[in-house]
């Protein structure tokens, strides 16, 4: 619900709006190549190829810089679009990050369909990490040709596994402030994989 107010203090008139977001309307990256990305995400993911942007000047900013930005249906409402800049500098990664932060993570149905989606992935010659036990979801991770990690995950949650952690979600975070070390709230959820 959005609340829209305004009052006049100093002579200045203030708005105070209380918007509250719908969804993501898309998540851009960057891409090596426009083709090969769609394709990829079309074979390997299945998703569809909505809408190509194109032009020689960026629209928000006007600087002179070609682009292709293309539109992927990532399911469910979710668009994940990627730009490609013949004229910029190779892409890079942010060498002070780990590769396994910044990721994609897409959710699918069973196993049975992550595991497929790891099967098609190896066979295209990709090295497929997983599935590995969150607890409360299953994951396989890889990286497209752009080198984003992308994350297949499957849920394996009960609402009672949502429960609990969302009862320590506060206080975990308030520890992690004051001691930046991993609070033992939720060493649960991967009791399992640290056994192995």
């Amino acid at each position: 619900m959005m609340v829209r107010s305004s009052s006049i203090d100093n002579g200045r008139l203030e708005y105070t709006l209380s918007p509250k977001i719908k969804r993501i309307h898309h998540v851009a990256y960057r891409c090596k190549d426009a083709k090969e990305t769609v394709e990829f995400y079309q074979d390997l993911l299945n998703m569809d190829f909505q809408l190509a942007i194109a032009e020689n000047k960026v629209p928000s900013t006007k600087e002179p810089d070609p682009y292709m930005h293309v539109f992927l249906n990532a399911g469910n409402g979710s668009v994940l679009a990627f730009f490609e800049l013949p004229n910029s500098p190779p892409m890079g990664k942010d060498p002070a990050t780990p590769e396994w932060v910044q990721h994609i993570a897409f959710e699918v149905t069973s196993g049975d369909e992550q595991l497929e989606i790891k099967f098609k992935a190896e066979t295209r010659g990709l090295e497929v990490l997983g599935p590995i036990d969150h607890q409360i979801f299953q994951s396989i991770y890889f990286f497209d040709p752009s080198g984003h990690r992308i994350e297949i995950a499957t849920n394996t949650r009960t609402e009672k596994d949502l429960q609990r952690l969302n009862a320590v979600a506060e206080e975990m975070l308030e520890e992690w402030d004051r001691t930046k070390r991993a609070p033992r709230h939720a060493a649960w959820l991967h009791e399992k994989e640290f056994k192995n």
